[in-house]
């Protein structure tokens, strides 16, 4: 039962941001930052925790799950080290999530030829 609802909701922020896509003339970059950004607000606010609480991997994978992580990271290191966790505390829960990216990143520009437009 965990599955199919972490599968739901991740589902439905995708299918959220692919209306964007479709319907608005919103950028798929704006709405990357406009995601990133609702995961921060939500978690600060105290919205976004029991999200990922009830769908687990389905809330904190997609983007929104990253401004969760950013934000939290960042409350953590600000009650362990002042007002230093506020510009250390994201990078540090986030840390492993962005060297894959630029890991993978690379490894995908390695392998494949780009094209230009």
């Amino acid at each position: 039962m965990k599955y199919l609802i972490s599968f739901l909701v991740g589902g439905t922020l995708c299918l959220i941001a692919q209306i964007l896509v479709d319907k608005t003339r919103l950028t798929p970059a704006r709405i990357l930052v406009g995601y990133v950004t609702a995961g921060v607000i939500l978690t600060a606010i105290g919205l976004y925790r029991p999200i990922v609480e009830f769908a687990s991997c389905g809330a904190s994978t997609p983007l929104t799950g990253f401004g969760y992580l950013l934000a939290d990271g960042v409350e953590k290191a600000v009650r362990e080290k002042g007002l230093i966790g506020a510009f250390t505390g994201g990078l540090a829960t986030t840390a492993c999530g962005i060297s894959a990216a630029i890991f993978f990143g690379y490894i995908t520009g390695v392998i494949f030829k780009g094209k230009s437009k």
